[in-house]
């Protein structure tokens, strides 16, 4: 049973708290546009095409079978694309300039802290960004009225799994990046898996084989986790969702750990 103590004690020194207080630090004095920048992209998408188009479309089949208002029927899946946008951008752009430009994580790991230190208070950070992305957006989707169960409230925790997922697995890929080239592939990846996980339409429209694509996507389940908790539908299948970014979360933070470990402790 004691076997496995000295492997984790070269990983982490249990202060993971100093890496968060250093960021703290950093987001209290930058400027707090960049901050909230990305919440707004996601609040857009709603007025345009929740209320703009939603006008045209009407009612659409929302889950359980009942028939919702197409502005509330996206309202989640946009949630859920806030949570990821958060963590994403915080797991990534930030992750790699640290990485490659400033060098910071070197000179953190040349003191007490290891890998697991660096990789936990990194990943923490981005889902503080997830966090005030989705308490910011589902304030919005509130007072427009889009809000019709008190099972709403689930959102914000789940919505906190979504971006841990993202933050563990986006920092992992991050550290394997090493141009500025390269990190336009995470962009890349992420607006077709915006634009084709149900997040405006059911993939009922879709041929099956590419709904078995869709359905591998990490976004298909976070926005079919935000749908069912909207209205309160729970079922076997509300698990098998939140269960993909617990295991999305373990992979990242594995990867990400023993990549820094690779590159700075050698």
């Amino acid at each position: 049973m004691r076997t496995g103590i000295p492997v984790l004690a070269s990983l982490s020194s249990g202060n993971v708290r100093s890496v968060v207080e250093r960021n703290a630090r950093v987001i209290r004095n930058q400027n707090g546009v960049i901050l909230v920048s990305g919440f707004f992209e996601p609040v857009l998408y709603l007025l345009a095409m929740g209320l703009g188009m939603g006008a045209l479309v009407g009612e659409v089949i929302g889950p359980g079978g009942e028939p919702v208002e197409y502005a509330a029927y996206i309202a989640p899946a946009l949630l859920a694309t806030s949570a990821m946008n958060g963590a994403v951008y915080d797991s990534t752009w930030n992750v790699f300039f640290k990485l490659r430009l400033s060098k910071l994580y070197q000179a953190m790991l040349q003191t007490s802290l290891g890998p697991l230190d660096v990789a936990l208070g990194e990943i923490l950070m981005a889902l503080f960004r997830g966090l005030l992305y989705a308490l910011g957006f589902l304030g919005v989707i509130a007072v427009l009225g889009l809000v019709t169960s008190w099972w709403a409230l689930l959102m914000v925790p789940a919505a906190l799994v979504i971006a841990l997922g993202f933050a563990a697995f986006g920092m992992a890929v991050t550290s394997y990046l090493t141009t500025f080239q390269q990190m336009d592939l995470v962009n890349f990846a992420l607006l077709p898996m915006f634009l084709f996980s149900a997040t405006l339409y059911p993939i009922a429209i879709y041929p099956e084989w590419i709904q078995w694509l869709i359905m591998a996507m990490p976004l298909w389940h976070g926005v079919e986790l935000m749908r069912a908790l909207s209205v309160g539908y729970l079922d076997t299948s509300t698990v098998v969702h939140a269960g993909y970014f617990v295991g999305m979360t373990v992979v990242g933070l594995v990867l990400t750990t023993l990549r820094l470990r690779t590159l700075f402790l050698r």
